[in-house]
């Protein structure tokens, strides 16, 4: 009788520390989960406050020519890059997707749904979270 009891309550420990060390592998898991989320919050919310200086050097470059603004803009694109960012850059004729575009103008003519003009690049993880969808004008209709 002594040995049945025994292996019994082997058996209820053995149960006891198969659900301790899968409860531990959860946390853990959960854990890596959380900080990696953490961890891309924190670079959106620096590139929140970054993307509007790019857009500003890039714009100044569109006017004056500066070769300087060029290679800060080439700098900011690279450590973008390396972080994992990628442009949401529309073409002319695109579907619109409100998903990665948002229309900030509706224009008359041309495929009622497309993207007419792209207005401000957008720009998003690669793992597809948007970070900053691209501004754009969408055609409203096709009469003129």
């Amino acid at each position: 009788m002594r040995v049945v009891k025994k292996d019994n309550e082997a058996a209820v420990l053995k149960n006891q520390l198969a659900r301790c060390l899968a409860d531990y592998d959860n946390l853990r898991k959960r854990t890596e989960a959380e900080k990696a989320l953490w961890g891309q919050f924190s670079t959106e919310r620096v590139l929140i406050k970054l993307i509007p200086i790019l857009d500003s050097l890039e714009s100044a470059q569109k006017h004056l020519k500066d070769s300087g603004l060029a290679i800060a803009s080439g700098e900011f694109r690279k450590v973008f890059k390396e972080e994992g960012i990628v442009e949401i850059r529309p073409q002319k004729n695109e579907v619109f997707n409100p998903e990665l575009h948002e229309a900030i103008e509706l224009v008359q003519g041309g495929n009622k749904g497309k993207i007419s003009e792209l207005v401000l690049v957008g720009w998003k993880f690669e793992d597809g979270n948007i970070i900053r969808p691209a501004k754009v004008k969408v055609f409203s209709d096709a009469s003129n």
